[in-house]
């Protein structure tokens, strides 16, 4: 599997890249622009690829700032698409453009459109926070919707690979407005970012989120999406006051039998199907989801919930549940060798489990 930063940033970027920047600043020195891009890159990892980027930028663009972020600015005009690999314009403004505060702000709404600035905007709201959160609620109500996502995503308390800015993590307040402006938009690109915004908060302040979304309502379907995937996290915890924002019983009485797993022991590749049913004596809002505990290389087990299906269970129904769960190592998770456990969650309680043994 081919990873991010050879995805984006392989040695051809760095020459195409010094190709697309001469032809709108032709004083550019093209060869020496890709060497110096290019040396020790295999070591260099996306983060420092991107920052590789635009140090080379400010090393042979003009030596003005202004001018150079300009000459950025006419290499954004060439592209057709928004890119990841577009990301190094706005930390280039990150990098360089905190002496210019008002250009360097509008730099970063501009090149947000070619990519994000969200990782870019963090070092201006660590160096003047209120200033710059102001400029961001302004943002959320812009026409463009890179823009008023970036308002949302920006001030995200847990946005990966971002420094994170301690006023955000202590005190959702501050990017209250711009989640309420942003509560019904009509682009799911802003609605992923609030509903992930929301999610960050929740791991620190949950009974924060569940006030505020439980105004909202959910009579707009924009509105009741972002809420869903907001509280994601706090339903697979089983929160009885997420589930009920939608009409989930946290201690419905539901009968589960014929819980079984194919097998005791499998191998990594391998699956692992289970299956149980399900029955009960009313009608029932269901969420069901699995947990299995997985061996660190500590030795000690650390779960992960998975979902299997939301439905509706009526009385003298009974609903099957087949599944099967690929243990397979990724980038995110790798597998080690023992005693691990599946549990079958239902509206956030543990109603079975089962033992299996991994073999590496």
């Amino acid at each position: 599997m081919e990873l991010l930063k050879d995805t984006y940033y392989p040695p051809v970027y760095y020459k195409n890249l010094a190709g697309q920047l001469k032809k709108v600043y032709p004083a550019l020195d093209e060869n020496a622009f890709y060497k110096q891009a290019t040396a020790g890159l295999k070591k260099l990892e996306l983060k420092e690829r991107i920052v590789r980027a635009a140090e080379v930028c400010r090393a042979y663009l003009p030596s003005d700032y202004k001018k150079a972020t300009q000459v950025l600015y006419e290499y954004a005009e060439t592209l057709e698409t928004e890119s990841f690999s577009c990301i190094f314009m706005p930390e280039f403004v990150a990098r360089y453009g905190q002496n210019d505060y008002v250009f360097s702000m509008r730099a970063l709404k501009y090149f947000t459109q070619f990519s994000s600035s969200e990782l870019a905007i963090r070092v201006f709201l660590q160096n003047d926070f209120t200033r710059t959160l102001k400029i961001m609620r302004e943002w959320s109500e812009d026409d463009n919707y890179h823009v008023r996502r970036l308002a949302s995503e920006g001030t995200r308390p847990r946005l990966p690979w971002a420094t994170r800015v301690p006023a955000l993590f202590d005190n959702p307040n501050h990017a209250a407005p711009i989640l309420r402006r942003l509560k019904a938009d009509t682009e799911k690109y802003v609605q992923k970012s609030v509903a992930n915004h929301l999610n960050d908060i929740s791991k620190d302040h949950p009974e924060w989120v569940l006030n505020l979304v439980g105004k909202w309502g959910q009579k707009n379907k924009n509105t009741a999406w972002i809420i869903k995937h907001a509280v994601r996290g706090l339903i697979k915890k089983g929160d009885a006051t997420a589930l009920s924002l939608f009409g989930v019983d946290n201690n419905a009485k539901i009968s589960l039998t014929n819980f079984r797993i194919a097998r005791k022991q499998l191998t990594l590749g391998e699956y692992l199907p289970f299956s149980f049913n399900l029955q009960s004596a009313k009608k029932e809002k269901l969420v069901i989801d699995y947990k299995i505990y997985f061996v660190k290389k500590s030795g000690e087990c650390k779960p992960k919930v998975f979902k299997i299906k939301e439905t509706e269970l009526t009385p003298g129904n009974k609903l099957e549940i087949n599944k099967k769960h690929l243990f397979k190592d990724f980038t995110t998770r790798k597998h080690y060798a023992g005693m691990h456990a599946l549990e079958i969650i239902i509206n956030g309680k543990k109603v079975a489990r089962k033992q299996f043994s991994l073999m590496i």
